[in-house]
């Protein structure tokens, strides 16, 4: 039920519904899954304290089909693969994102992992912010799997980003360890919390480029967003980013980019590491502030 008079009625649910993006739930007001007072309604709907709203939930996605969406594979073996992760690829299928993911793409491409198991991501064993680009390691196999997820809850496995942020960051080297948790009233992002868990960036210095800094993140844990969180609750924040940071004229998406792991190969034991170079649009982002083009930051929400 509306608290709150005068929002509007997808932002009211994006803010009240953990889990389910405003996008989303624009399509299924569109669709007639959420009702306002018994009638249809629309996103841009303005709620009254006590509107009462009914939602109802379409089916789960229950299946997965193969999907020919071009993906780079950098090193494949018979237990792996290491794909160069485009943005604005959703890993696995998810409410809202029923197909069109990683996880289609690789299915494709990939027979293996139809044999892994019957959930939705097969062969995941880590994962990467939608419109973050960059590395990831899928199983092709249960024991695989079983060996890529021991080593990363033993935080064996290296993962270096690189991530322009606004400002000169000082010093040029660092930790950041403040825990982190969801937020108190906006559900839907992560903050740096009292009681919340545990988290650790290890950051340094790459390049500085006029009031902007380029710097490569080596998180050792892995909380959700955590080198968003951690750098924005520094007071450096991701350039590009929504949600956290600073928006950007020339980037449409956060600038973060996962270029490096180093981990052991399930079979063998070898450690082996394994890098990939920035995407173009981050490429053209770092030329465009070299030419000291201004951000501003995004209003709050």
């Amino acid at each position: 039920m509306a608290t709150t008079p005068g929002i509007r009625l997808d932002k009211y649910l994006a803010e009240t519904c953990s889990g389910l993006s405003r996008s989303y739930l624009q399509k299924l007001i569109q669709q007639g899954y959420i009702l306002v007072q018994d009638k249809w309604a629309k996103p841009s709907q303005k709620l009254q304290v006590g509107d009462r709203i009914t939602i109802t939930l379409p089916p789960p996605v229950t299946s997965l089909v193969a999907e020919p969406i071009p993906v780079t594979i950098i090193y494949e073996d018979k237990d792996l693969l290491i794909v160069d992760k485009p943005a604005g690829l959703t890993v696995y299928p998810a409410p809202g994102h029923p197909s069109q993911t990683l996880v289609n793409a690789l299915l494709a491409c990939c027979l293996e992992l139809a044999n892994i198991d019957n959930s939705l991501r097969p062969g995941i064993v880590h994962r990467l912010d939608k419109d973050t680009s960059g590395l990831m390691i899928v199983a092709k196999n249960k024991a695989a799997q079983q060996n890529l997820v021991d080593q990363f809850k033993s935080r064996s496995v290296v993962k270096g980003y690189l991530v322009l942020v606004k400002g000169k960051l000082s010093p040029e080297r660092g930790t950041i360890e403040v825990p982190i948790g969801r937020h108190p009233v906006y559900r839907k992002r992560m903050a740096v919390v009292s009681g919340g868990r545990e988290a650790r960036t290890h950051y340094q210095v790459r390049q500085y480029r006029g009031d902007y800094t380029l710097v490569e993140a080596n998180p050792e844990t892995g909380r959700t967003h955590q080198i968003r969180v951690h750098l924005s609750a520094i007071g450096y924040p991701v350039v590009g980013d929504a949600t956290y940071g600073v928006k950007s004229p020339y980037l449409s998406r956060q600038f973060v980019h996962a270029y490096y792991l180093k981990f052991h190969l399930p079979s063998t034991g070898e450690y082996r590491e394994f890098t990939c170079d920035l995407p173009l649009d981050l490429r053209r982002a770092l030329e465009m502030v070299s030419s000291r083009l201004l951000t501003n930051t995004y209003p709050p929400s």
